[in-house]
């Protein structure tokens, strides 16, 4: 239970470090006059899309484990031990 709480902590850290990404590269203002502006531009456009496509799959995983940790909690709530309702 403490290693699946431990990844749980380290990927909620690596989601907030990715959002935080794409945030400042949201506030990047080009310089046309830099030297290699161009490239610059491309390469952290290509980290944002990389980025903002990471995150989205890291909150669906996080929203099925979500799920599957209610369904399990349920299912322990509601077991008494006895023989299932018929």
């Amino acid at each position: 239970m403490l290693k699946k709480l431990i990844g749980m902590a380290e990927q909620n850290r690596m989601l907030r470090s990715l959002t935080e990404l794409v945030e400042a590269l949201d506030r990047r203002m080009p310089r046309p006059h830099t030297s290699g502006e161009r490239q610059i531009a491309s390469d952290a456009a290509q980290l944002h899309a990389a980025a903002t496509e990471r995150i989205g799959e890291m909150r669906l995983e996080l929203r099925r484990r979500e799920e599957v940790e209610t369904a399990m909690a349920h299912s322990v709530m509601t077991d008494d031990g006895g023989p299932a309702p018929s």
